[in-house]
């Protein structure tokens, strides 16, 4: 089976970065960030009408433009229905819209569904990027998401996204998860996306360092987030606006801003909650 990566991890660790440069391979499609399948999970749609009325209520569906693909039809006509085809035709159906056979998803919350989604789609391999803690929590400053600045609540959310990761990640056979360090992949980025392109079952193509070229075009996707009544919650700039590092190169300097961002009594506290494990990920310990 050809292997689906699916991009995870904490908010504001660079999955976007790590999606628009395996997206820019020409084997490989990953779309906006998708958010249903726990969705879904929870409650298994009846069939395949049940199920396109789910996902027209995600407020972020309009983010897949699949109205020139026959998706709709063939979800409503898929029979026997089953949850595990119905995600695979959502994911074909916009890969085809990119004219390219393979596709991927990056949905960083994800980071907590690893069991749940390996179990339903034995193809998925999940790559999580992992970044200092300390760096994570000074971007998630001045966010609408996120602990926003509460450094002792975005300590704890990032210690426990990363250690639910990995205890679900045992559930999974060999070979399924793999684990990127954020600071390698921005410092050799040719060297690292040359192991996840293994882990794939991808060959390495010289492009995907060359994402920023179509960057602004791939996140142009993202429309306005909506509420559950249609109302504008985010608008499209805002949303497009944290990810504008993406249409740069790889740059090693957004790695340790923490120091001279973060105070010495926030510094403290962050470390007070997650100290372990920036030490057993090999970040020093201020």
């Amino acid at each position: 089976m050809t292997p689906a990566p699916f991009i995870i991890g904490m908010g504001r660790s660079g999955t976007t970065l790590l999606r628009l440069m395996l997206d820019a391979h020409s084997m490989l499609a990953i779309p906006a960030e998708t958010h249903f399948i726990p969705f879904l999970l929870q409650d298994a749609p009846r069939d395949g009408a049940d199920c396109l009325a789910r996902l027209r209520t995600m407020p972020n569906w309009g983010d897949f433009d699949l109205a020139g693909t026959t998706f709709e039809e063939r979800l409503i006509a898929l029979q026997p229905f089953s949850l595990t085809e119905a995600i695979r035709l959502f994911f074909g159906s916009y890969a085809a819209t990119q004219r390219k056979p393979r596709w991927g998803d990056k949905t960083p919350t994800y980071v907590e569904q690893v069991a749940a989604i390996g179990a339903l789609l034995p193809e998925a391999r999940f790559v999580h990027l992992l970044r200092d803690g300390r760096d994570v929590a000074l971007s998630y400053r001045n966010k609408w998401f996120g602990p926003g600045d509460d450094l002792v609540a975005a300590a704890r959310l990032w210690r426990g996204r990363i250690l639910t990761a990995r205890s679900q990640a045992e559930t999974l056979d060999s070979g399924r998860y793999l684990e990127l360090r954020f600071e390698d992949l921005v410092r050799e980025p040719e060297h690292w996306l040359g192991t996840v392109c293994d882990f794939l079952e991808l060959p390495f193509e010289p492009e995907m360092l060359n994402y920023p070229r179509r960057a602004t075009e791939r996140l142009g996707e993202m429309g306005d987030r909506r509420d559950t009544e249609g109302q504008v919650a985010v608008p499209r700039e805002r949303r497009l606006s944290i990810h504008a590092n993406t249409s740069r190169p790889p740059d090693p300097a957004q790695s340790g801003k923490w120091r001279t961002g973060l105070t010495r009594g926030e510094v403290a506290l962050f470390e007070r909650e997650a100290g372990d494990l920036l030490d057993s990920l090999g970040y020093r310990l201020a």
